[in-house]
C-alpha cells in the first residue's frame, strides 16, 4: 500500500517537473535494529517521492553499518532523512523521524529550495543569517498532527541553506520522547538553538532570524 496518495503523486509529479532545476540528494539514514519503529516506512516514502522526478537522487544507508557515511553527514540518530544539493554529501538540512503528516509539506518545500538553490526570505533575515560565521545548529521538535510546525521548519531549513555554517533538524517529539521531555518539550513547535536560545511557537522569519542572532552572539 502506497504511502502517497494517488492523486497527490501525479500532482506532485507535475509540480517537480516545474520547480525542480537540479538534481537533489534525498538520504535516508535507517536501522536494521528491531528498535525503530518508523525505518521501514520512512524507507518506502522516500523511495516513494524519488520515484515521481528524474531530479531527486535517492541514497540509502545503514546507521551501523555506514559509519563513515553517519560522520560524513553528521547524523546522531535514526531515521533520519536529509536533502542536499547533489553530491555535496551535506547534512545540513536533516529529519529525525519519518516527515509524515504535515511535516511531508516541508519535505517537498525543502527539495525544490535546494533544487533551485536559493530560500525566499525577508530582506532582515538575510542581513541576520548572513553574519553567522561559526556553527549553529536549530532544532525545532514537531510532531506530525502540528498544522503550525511546517512553518518553523521551513524557515529553519532555508536558514541552513543559505548560510553552510547553520545546520538545522527537525526533530519528532514522540518518536524522540525522551530528548524531547529532556529539551523540555511542552507544546510545538518548540526551537531549540545552541542548546541554548528557546523559544515556542511559528515566527515570522525575521524574528526567529533575530533568536538565531542572540544564540551566535553567546558564543562570541
Amino acid at each position: 500500500m502506497s504511502l502517497i496518495r494517488e492523486e497527490d503523486a501525479k500532482f506532485l509529479k507535475e509540480d517537480f517537473e516545474k520547480k525542480l532545476k537540479n538534481t537533489v540528494d534525498l538520504v535516508v539514514f535507517t536501522s536494521e535494529g528491531s528498535d525503530c519503529r518508523y525505518c521501514k516506512d520512512t524507507l518506502a516514502l522516500v523511495d516513494e517521492v524519488g520515484a515521481l522526478s528524474d531530479k531527486i537522487n535517492v541514497i540509502k544507508y545503514v546507521y551501523e553499518k555506514d559509519k563513515e557515511m553517519v560522520e560524513k553527514y553528521g547524523v546522531e540518530k535514526y531515521p533520519a532523512t536529509i536533502v542536499a544539493r547533489h553530491d555535496d554529501q551535506d547534512g545540513r538540512i536533516i529529519y529525525y523521524g519519518i516527515p509524515s503528516g504535515y511535516e511531508f509539506g516541508s519535505l517537498i518545500e525543502d527539495l525544490e529550495n535546494v533544487s533551485v538553490g536559493e530560500a525566499d526570505v525577508s530582506k532582515k533575515a538575510v542581513e541576520l543569517i548572513s553574519k553567522i560565521e561559526k556553527p549553529v545548529t536549530i532544532k525545532v521538535y514537531v510532531t506530525p498532527t502540528c498544522q503550525y510546525c511546517p512553518k518553523a521548519v521551513i524557515t529553519a531549513h532555508k536558514f541552513a541553506l543559505m548560510n553552510k555554517n547553520i545546520k538545522s533538524e527537525m526533530i519528532e517529539s514522540l518518536e524522540f520522547d525522551k530528548e524531547a521531555s529532556d529539551a523540555g518539550v511542552s507544546a510545538v513547535p518548540h526551537i531549540v538553538i545552541n542548546d541554548d536560545v528557546t523559544f515556542p511557537g511559528a515566527y515570522p522569519d525575521d524574528q526567529f532570524a533575530e533568536y538565531v542572532m542572540e544564540a551566535y552572539n553567546h558564543q562570541e
